[in-house]
């Protein structure tokens, strides 16, 4: 049950993460934000970005930050799988005998930094697929489960595509966020320049620890979602698809391939989080708009229309958004409405099944609820 003082310590909590992070990277608000939101969260991050714009900085902060085991995988196209998964290799025991033993490759950690991942060949991307879903690995036949949290944040370069592998359709739809980071400004990289100038080491402290870390996932897993806003979110992913029931007139004319059902999960999820740090412990409509663009931009295959006008998948995701929005009628004064609204049902509810036990008090707060569950 999510009370005042969860919410309180998790905006504590976040408050501290985000103090550290910033003390070693400059800027970059909001992939910093979703990122964490993603690690919260339990999902995987996709960071792309120009060479030098600090996010193999970022991921190795928040190692720091997290007091997490960390480790970095150099992607390169000679890299093999049994140098991500690990391999038995043959020892020999006290009396002489050779046997197998199972020898941990670099995935078995809590933060892995899968770095310029799409240089490596297909078979070994596809080494990560499995722990990126199911938090195992299985080698020779045996499963083995990763320690939890475990999180895969991987960076590759837009621009210098020769020697690259385009990440296949499943690994992506396994990225719960795909963040785009930017080139600094020019005050931010004067305060790069003369930081970097002191040490180039990271210098952020550890500010919550792992398993402070699934508390806060289960914390924000506890969030209640308005059916309104669950119907409002599925309609969005449902949109990008160019044919169904709720087709958007993007979709059908920009989009080849649309969402999967992952990404419906993943913008809950996310959120939830979202709303806690905002103080809240109840999803709005702005929540779900703010983190369509990093959920969908990387699980929409654009038409040859799009690629001939030079429209971008976070274009497409802008008119998607604006046109379920108006089919919803949905504006700021109206969110705001929902919002406080199911703040008061949460706390109403809470009450009286605190105070009352009996079958009638539980039908009372099946009616209450309304808009949770079934009516």
């Amino acid at each position: 049950m999510v009370t005042e003082e969860s919410i309180l310590q998790f905006s504590k909590q976040c408050e501290n993460i985000f103090k550290q992070i910033r003390r070693d990277v400059i800027g970059q608000t909001e992939v910093v934000e979703g990122t964490i939101i993603a690690m919260i969260a339990g999902g995987n991050v996709l960071l792309e970005g120009v060479p030098g714009v600090g996010k193999t900085r970022l991921v190795r902060s928040l190692g720091r930050v997290f007091d997490l085991p960390f480790s970095r995988i150099q992607f390169t196209p000679d890299l093999m799988p049994a140098d991500v998964t690990g391999t038995n290799i043959i020892v020999k025991d006290d009396d002489g005998n050779s046997k197998f033993q199972f020898q941990p490759g670099p995935v078995f950690s809590n933060i892995i930094l899968a770095d310029e991942i799409n240089r490596a060949t297909p078979k070994t991307q596809s080494a990560l697929l499995e722990a990126m879903q199911e938090h195992t690995v299985t080698v020779m036949g045996v499963s083995r489960k990763m320690n939890e949290p475990f999180f895969v944040l991987a960076t590759q370069n837009p621009v210098e595509q020769d020697g690259t592998y385009p990440l296949p359709e499943a690994q992506m739809d396994r990225f719960m966020f795909k963040l785009i980071v930017p080139n600094p400004g020019l005050d931010e990289l004067m305060q790069i320049v003369n930081m970097t100038q002191k040490t180039m080491a990271e210098v952020a402290d550890a500010a919550c620890s792992g398993e402070q870390l699934l508390a806060m996932r289960a914390t924000a897993n506890a969030i209640p979602v308005a059916e309104e806003v669950m119907r409002y979110a599925m309609t969005l992913c449902a949109a990008t698809h160019d044919k169904g029931e709720c087709a958007s007139e993007a979709a059908k004319k920009y989009i080849r391939l649309g969402a999967s059902p992952r990404a419906g999960q993943a913008l809950i999820s996310a959120a939830k989080v979202k709303a806690l740090m905002k103080g809240r412990f109840n999803v709005a409509y702005s929540d779900i708009n703010e983190l369509a663009a990093p959920v969908l931009r990387h699980r929409m295959k654009m038409n040859f229309e799009a690629i001939a006008e030079r429209v971008t998948p976070d274009d497409v995701v802008g008119m998607i958004v604006a046109e379920v929005s108006k089919k919803f009628g949905i504006s700021a004064r109206n969110d705001e409405k929902t919002v406080n609204a199911v703040a008061e049902e949460v706390k109403e509810t809470a009450s009286e099944n605190n105070n009352e036990e009996t079958p009638a008090a539980e039908e009372k707060g099946k009616k209450k609820r309304g808009i949770f569950g079934k009516k």
